[in-house]
């Protein structure tokens, strides 16, 4: 892969260009809850590029932020301030909405869409713990509507080639895994960030571990039990974990080892030098080992390393199957837009993630914490985030 083709593939992905949207066919408009720094990544960009969906309308806590957002993004319809959510949910020319507010808010505004009869994707953690999680569920089975958990590297390229891999036993069986995903909070997100906030769900096993953890039970098919996890909480906190240690065991025998962490240590003459992110999932088999780069946004650049103890050591990338759907420069939320929609026009998607992934993903979360004794069960939102 040439400098120009990346450069060209980059400049699509994180600027993709605005695609006609189909005469033929009925639009599915989208309402986002949340003028969030996510959501242009996560549906905003996506939805430019999708011939079949448009971003109807926006909302947020505070009418200027909102009207401010919609200019910024081209969004026709703005909601904001008391009661502006609800009145989002409520728009009848709103067909799906997409949830990006705090944790805390996730499971609230999650029923209250699918109770007006709106399709759903919600950010990850889906909500704040698996009772929760089965709730939301249950409520669109109910209604019929489709529900995603947005935890889009499931629908990349990248992971399944690396599934790939491992099912055709190139390697032999998993014997263990370990996976890193810390960043420099400190300097990438700001002091009062709502991933530091307890009562809006906040802590970086809920933030960052859902990435790793959702990664191993994809490649082994199967959920863990947690043996044991440790701990570190943020400066003058005793229930938001800064860093986590856990030991999980997949399929009863394969061992594997999660760290998230919010604030890396530096490298180098005295640790003075920054670390900006660290982001590597390791697959011990019997046969060598495969490890891939940048699992959690593998669309803007990856690489899958495949180190036989037999044979020469290769470096792969994966952008798009042969066969599949799609384009290289398509972001892992592209890829994910176009599942969903698949399911609400009860078309066949490429790749799926069920309820269960997300109640069974829930539960090890739930059980991480309570491990620890960081009970993850935020019943009430600071009423600054409520509306």
């Amino acid at each position: 892969m040439n400098l120009l083709n990346v450069i060209n593939r980059l400049r699509k992905t994180t600027n993709p260009p605005t695609e006609a949207k189909s005469a033929g066919s009925s639009i599915v408009h989208f309402g986002i809850l949340g003028a969030s720094r996510i959501a242009p990544d996560a549906i905003i960009k996506p939805a430019r590029c999708h011939e079949e969906v448009c971003i109807k309308a926006i909302a947020a806590r505070d009418l200027g932020r909102a009207a401010k957002y919609a200019r910024k993004w081209s969004i026709p319809k703005v909601y904001g301030g008391q009661g502006g959510y609800q009145d989002l949910v409520n728009d009848p020319e709103v067909d799906a909405v997409y949830i990006g507010l705090p944790n805390s808010l996730h499971c609230e505004w999650t029923i209250k869409a699918l109770s007006a009869g709106k399709h759903v994707i919600c950010d990850k953690p889906v909500a704040n713990n698996a009772n929760d999680t089965r709730r939301m569920f249950a409520m669109a089975a109910e209604k019929n509507l489709v529900l995603l958990e947005a935890w889009q590297p499931r629908f990349h390229p990248a992971l399944h080639r690396m599934k790939d891999i491992v099912d055709c036993s190139e390697l032999g069986s998993i014997t263990s895994m370990h996976a890193h995903f810390g960043i420099w909070g400190n300097v990438m997100f700001p002091g009062d960030d709502i991933r530091y906030h307890y009562d809006l769900g906040g802590g970086a096993f809920m933030d960052l571990g859902p990435y790793p953890l959702n990664v191993m039970c994809y490649l082994t098919s199967s959920n863990p039990t947690v043996e044991c996890a440790r701990a570190i909480c943020r400066p003058k906190s005793t229930q938001v974990d800064r860093r986590m240690e856990t030991r999980l065991i997949f399929a009863d025998t394969i061992p594997a080892t999660i760290i998230v962490d919010h604030a890396l240590e530096g490298w180098g003459p005295f640790r003075l030098l920054p670390r900006w992110v660290k982001i590597t999932l390791k697959v011990e088999c019997e046969g060598g080992t495969l490890e891939i780069w940048n699992y959690p946004l593998p669309s803007l650049w990856h690489t899958i390393t495949v180190t036989p103890k037999r044979g020469r050591r290769r470096v792969e990338r994966c952008y798009k199957r042969q066969g599949d759907r799609g384009e290289e420069w398509w972001s892992a939320y592209r890829y994910q837009l176009e599942a969903f929609v698949d399911k609400v026009k009860r078309r066949s998607p490429m790749a799926w993630r069920s309820a269960e992934d997300s109640i069974n993903a829930m539960q090890v979360i739930d059980a991480v914490y309570t491990k620890v004794r960081l009970i993850n069960d935020f019943q009430n939102a600071t009423d600054a985030y409520r509306m």
